[in-house]
């Protein structure tokens, strides 16, 4: 049986691709899980509208992530994370990707933690930068200030 793919399945090809495959598993596996259409001229037009919405959608969410990026990179959009210090002025722990997270919600951003990318461990007051993955192709870069807790 001829099945257009909807979406990559790695042992067979990438969306678009029109494979072979035996019908059971065409009919029992990807049919049903919407992986691929049956081929046909009409699956091949709905393909196509598929392609141009995901396009668009992929378009917008650039878009935004590079708008996103432009206010968080201006300088009045540092942030400051006030921590307990000891000696040396070195941190009683260390400032977490969460603590980070909280504070650009309170100015305004809801960006996901596990988008914030640090490099080293914050553990000593300071002034760091901190990469935001924003999309696959934009990243900001925000200010931290580690300084002491009053």
């Amino acid at each position: 049986m001829k099945v257009i793919l909807r979406t990559a399945v790695p042992p067979l090809g990438n969306i678009g691709d029109i494979v072979t495959v035996k019908d059971g598993y065409a009919r029992n596996y990807l049919i049903p899980k919407g992986l691929a259409y049956t081929a046909s001229e009409s699956s091949m037009h709905v393909l196509q509208e598929e392609r141009k919405r995901q396009q668009i959608r992929l378009n917008r969410e650039l878009r935004d992530a590079e708008k996103i990026a432009q206010e968080l990179e201006k300088h009045e959009n540092a942030i400051t994370i006030h921590m307990p210090v000891g000696e040396e002025d070195k941190l009683f722990g260390t400032v977490t990707k969460e603590m980070i997270a909280e504070k650009l919600e309170e100015k305004g951003f809801s960006i996901d933690k596990r988008k914030i990318e640090i490099e080293e461990p914050i553990k000593v007051l300071g002034i760091y930068t901190v990469n935001v993955k924003l999309h696959q192709s934009v990243t900001a870069k925000v200010k931290v200030w580690v300084v002491r807790q009053q």
